[in-house]
Formats: C-alpha cells, sequence, structure tokens
C-alpha cells in the first residue's frame, strides 16, 4: 500500500505533481535536445531559455490533451497484480510516446520561431534522440523526484493527522 502514498489523491496534488514533473523535463529536455542539435555551448543553452516558458505552455496543454490516450494504452499493456514499478514504466513509456511525437514538431516550431514543414520531413530521424532523451528525463529524474514529493507530503498529512 506504500505505492498509493507516492500518487497524487486528489486535483491539488495532480497540479503539484505535474507542475515539478513539467517544469523538469521542460528545463532538462529542451537544452538537451537543442545542444545535440546546434551545439553544446553557453550561447545555445542561453538561446534555449528564452524559449522554455512557451514550450512549458506546450507540454502542459499536451500533458492534460494525451494524459487519458496515454492512461489508456497502458492499461491494455497493464493488468490487476502487476508491480507498481511496472505500472508507472508502462504508463511513463505511452505519455513519453505521444508527447514526443507531437513536441518532436511543435517544439520545434517554438525553438526555431517559425511553423515549416521541416520538423514532419526530419520527423523519424529526430524523433528516437528526443523520445530516448525524454524517456530518460521522464523515468529517471523528473516522475521520481515529483513521486518522492508527493510521497513526502502525504507523510507529513498523515503525520499531522496522527498527532
Amino acid at each position: 500500500m506504500d505505492y498509493v502514498m507516492k500518487l497524487p489523491q486528489n486535483k491539488k496534488e495532480f497540479i503539484i505533481f505535474m507542475t515539478i514533473v513539467s517544469i523538469l523535463s521542460v528545463n532538462i529536455i529542451a537544452p538537451l535536445i537543442t545542444c545535440f542539435e546546434l551545439e553544446f555551448c553557453l550561447a545555445v543553452w542561453l538561446d534555449t531559455l528564452k524559449v522554455i516558458p512557451f514550450l512549458w505552455l506546450a507540454v502542459i496543454l499536451l500533458v492534460l490533451i494525451t494524459h487519458k490516450p496515454a492512461e489508456y494504452l497502458a492499461s491494455l499493456y497493464t493488468k490487476n497484480g502487476d508491480s507498481f514499478s511496472a505500472c508507472v514504466l508502462i504508463n511513463i513509456l505511452f505519455n513519453v510516446l505521444l508527447m514526443s511525437c507531437a513536441l518532436t514538431v511543435i517544439g520545434t516550431w517554438i525553438g526555431t520561431r517559425q511553423i515549416s514543414l521541416e520538423p514532419f520531413r526530419l520527423f523519424f530521424y529526430k524523433w528516437p534522440r528526443n523520445f530516448s532523451i525524454s524517456f530518460f528525463v521522464e523515468a529517471c529524474i523528473a516522475q521520481p523526484f515529483a513521486r518522492y514529493v508527493i510521497f513526502q507530503l502525504h507523510v507529513r498529512q498523515k503525520s499531522s493527522i496522527e498527532t
């Protein structure tokens, strides 16, 4: 039952969880992808910081749009009795799959500050790299940290109820 303590239990906790995950993700993934695309230097990183607020808004909207479809896809591959870690990993996989497909195009538009067909033309070249980076960051950094914060929130709530 310990795993329930790591999951958001209401809308307020979902907003906290989504805010932590999205801020960490955007601030790690966007600069990494941009630096792999152009070069690893301070000027590229500083330029990326200018578009992060717009990327963050796009990420929030896409999370809200893709959350239910990703949950549905994950439910096709999990069943009652599967471990918490397996369910979380499958859920992350499908969320990142849908988000990375959309952001490979939308993120390019935001980053280059122009709408073009270029992201579609180069999609199958760039998407695997983008997916891999995003999946690693989500599975190993952003979501574990957000689950830790939610867990600590629940521990504090539980201890304040008991005292």
